[in-house]
């Protein structure tokens, strides 16, 4: 792939990151997932990171496209699914969201925390995400919805979208049921074991009917 501006920037990201860091699945999503779609089938996780959610979700029986921009991630991630014996049914893709997609159709598409100080086009990809659910199957958008103390947004004047105004920005029409749209406040834990109340945006929606790719 050729290097873009992104990654470059989460490949140093990565680089400098404790390895341990981003390897326990989030708990909203799992919680999500557990509720909502039981029965595993193919999924894709946007943003891997280190891989916490890709490794839980395999782990759960989901053969998982693992999506991140960062080589450097990916091999962390193929090194945690070696450790965990879920390799079989993870499948690293390296890809910048902005200029490329995975192809395919997936029963999951998860974008939790799909955020980034480099500009992308983030409603565009996350419509393509939509496109990407099979009939039947729940596309999940967990965004931060106020700022962490230890954020690369911290201090900044940042006015957040409600999860019905994310919702809307994915131009969906017809086709889709939605299970869960709201805003619930949890405490955080930061990478140097600091807390905070923060607020979340839980978006979790269904596709009822095909309909054409974005």
């Amino acid at each position: 792939m050729t290097e873009t501006t992104s990654a470059a920037f989460w490949e140093k990201h990565y680089a400098g990151l404790d390895t341990g860091w981003g390897t326990k699945p989030n708990v909203i999503m799992s919680g999500l997932v557990t509720a909502l779609a039981p029965h595993p089938g193919t999924a894709l996780d946007l943003g891997c990171g280190h891989g916490g959610d890709a490794i839980w979700l395999a782990a759960q029986g989901w053969h998982v496209t693992a999506v991140d921009v960062s080589a450097t991630a990916l091999d962390r991630v193929a090194a945690g699914a070696a450790a965990a014996g879920v390799a079989e049914r993870i499948h690293p893709a390296r890809h910048d969201l902005a200029h490329s997609f995975p192809e395919g159709e997936f029963d999951l598409v998860s974008a939790t925390y799909f955020h980034t100080p480099i500009e992308i086009p983030r409603d565009e990809v996350l419509r393509r995400a939509a496109a990407a659910v099979t009939p039947g199957g729940l596309l999940l958008i967990i965004e931060h919805a106020s700022t962490a103390p230890w954020s690369w947004q911290a201090g900044q004047d940042i006015r957040f979208p409600t999860p019905e105004a994310s919702l809307a920005t994915l131009h969906l029409g017809d086709g889709w049921h939605t299970e869960r749209c709201e805003a619930p406040a949890r405490t955080a834990i930061g990478p140097a074991g600091q807390t905070a109340t923060v607020i979340d945006n839980i978006i979790a929606i269904r596709r009822t009917a095909a309909h054409s790719k974005l």
